[in-house]
């Protein structure tokens, strides 16, 4: 009797940790920054990845009917000449969606461009302090 519980304790052991190992592979994707991808870009090609960057001003293009987002992604930097990756993603745009948004993009590198399964937004900087304003008391 303590023979079939054992064999069967192992059975679900090694079912279990098969489905770890399987749901940890699939979802496990490199992340990398914009500056980071863009020279590797090619050796990257069709592999998971995470990639963080700023939406490139001006450069979206969403079709509602077909749910179809275009963009340009580039560095986090202020100037809007750096090197670009055009992003690809079919499904609703998130609410916070806008040019000059920092956005990470969960896809694969294919056809030069990244086709995304998920386009995430960053929270907008509304709770940065206001500049105090001069002591008027004072004098």
């Amino acid at each position: 009797m303590n023979v079939r519980f054992l064999v069967g304790g192992l059975a679900i052991a090694a079912a279990v940790a098969y489905l770890m190992y399987t749901g940890i592979r699939e979802t496990s994707a490199y992340y990398l920054t914009i500056g980071e991808f863009l020279p590797q870009r090619e050796s990257l090609s069709g592999t998971g990845l995470r990639v963080a960057g700023r939406v490139r001003p001006g450069s979206i293009a969403y079709d509602a009917s077909t749910l179809r987002l275009q963009f340009d992604m580039g560095e986090f930097e202020k100037d809007a000449s750096g090197p670009f990756v055009p992003v690809r993603f079919t499904g609703i745009k998130p609410d916070m969606f806008a040019d000059g948004r920092d956005v990470i993009v969960e896809g694969r590198y294919t056809d030069g461009a990244l086709q995304a399964d998920k386009v995430l937004t960053s929270c907008p900087s509304k709770y940065e302090a206001k500049p105090e304003a001069p002591d008027q008391a004072a004098g």
